[in-house]
């Protein structure tokens, strides 16, 4: 297997497809493995190139492949599309992620550790906690329209829904109320859930230097903080912090011809999520421009003034995430000038 030079593999839950193509990009080999095989096969072949989609799995699988000494490619799967040819099947996927790493201009997702990827998970279930906890606001609402009652927004209503209920002149049936008991039981459940995870990214605040840095930066907290640390593996990865907002599609969308440039909305590319909390973090500056928005001068004051309010969000996000990258390159808290 020594004229192996890239192997593309499709990954699968049960079942990866290889495709293994040689200096000329000529196809050498063409093999379906189970994931046991897959490991016996990678620890037994020579140091090569190794490229699969940045998928579920993807990021064990490419440390799996650091460990045997190869050299792992993730592709983010849009720039793979472009090189499959024909009908789609898992051989001509793999056929086209080879070809695809094998371009000079191909761009490549950074491989995360494990720290990385449990930050990632804990942030993950607990926006299925929130998302659980909103359906089960959004429930007790809706059994109580039905009955004639209309419930108030918010938690703090929600958290005393059984003393609002002392308070209406209209009864419900008993076996309804054992029904609401249990949902709102269910709600404090999500409740605690939630602030457990809180505690658990206060931690890793705590103990993680990147993560304190971060915090000094108006408009970001533990969240943030945690969860940029998670995806952003490097800052090295990006060559400056314009670089980084492109990342998380937090810059125009460009769609110029003929010497004619059009910038259109935001591009909204990239990790949806991480960008939303710099979004809320911008809100949140934005809430109090007479004091934290001060460390941006008159360029926030100015900008507030002249353009509409979710420009300008978007504009303070932008420039968060280039802070933050600074913050992290440079290993240096945040000061305001």
């Amino acid at each position: 297997m020594s004229s192996i030079h890239i192997l593309g593999i499709d990954l699968g839950k049960h079942c990866f497809h290889a495709i293994a193509h040689n200096r000329c990009g000529v196809e050498v080999l063409r093999r379906k493995f189970n994931r046991t095989q897959l490991l016996i096969f990678l620890s037994k072949i020579e140091s090569t190139t190794i490229a699969f989609e940045a998928c579920g799995g993807a990021h064990w699988l490419a440390r799996k492949c650091s460990e045997f000494g190869h050299q792992p490619r993730l592709i983010p799967p849009q720039y793979v599309k472009p090189y499959v040819k024909g009908n789609k099947n898992d051989f001509i996927d793999a056929s086209a992620i080879a070809e695809a790493a094998g371009r000079p201009t191909m761009r490549f997702v950074a491989v995360k550790s494990e720290e990385a990827q449990v930050i990632a998970a804990i942030h993950r279930v607990r926006d299925s906690y929130i998302k659980e906890r909103t359906a089960t606001m959004s429930r007790i609402g809706a059994i109580l329209l039905e009955f004639g009652l209309s419930f108030p927004k918010g938690h703090a209503k929600m958290k005393s829904l059984f003393q609002w209920l002392a308070e209406q002149t209209v009864s419900l049936p008993k076996s309804l109320l054992c029904e609401l008991i249990s949902i709102h039981e269910h709600y404090k459940y999500l409740n605690e859930q939630i602030k457990t995870q809180d505690n658990k990214l206060q931690t890793i605040v705590n103990n993680n230097e990147s993560a304190q840095l971060l915090k000094t930066i108006p408009g970001i907290g533990d969240l943030t903080s945690t969860l940029c640390i998670a995806d952003v593996s490097s800052p090295s990865n990006f060559t400056n912090g314009r670089e980084m907002a492109a990342w998380l599609g937090l810059v125009p969308r460009q769609f110029s011809t003929g010497g004619k440039t059009k910038l259109l909305g935001m591009s909204k590319r990239g990790n949806k999520h991480l960008r939303t909390l710099f979004i809320h973090g911008a809100r949140a500056v934005l809430s109090r421009l007479e004091t934290t928005g001060k460390v941006f001068g008159e360029w926030l004051v100015n900008l507030r003034a002249t353009k509409p309010f979710n420009v300008v969000v978007v504009a303070l996000a932008n420039k968060l995430v280039r802070i933050a990258w600074a913050v992290l390159y440079h290993r240096q808290a945040f000061k305001a000038v």
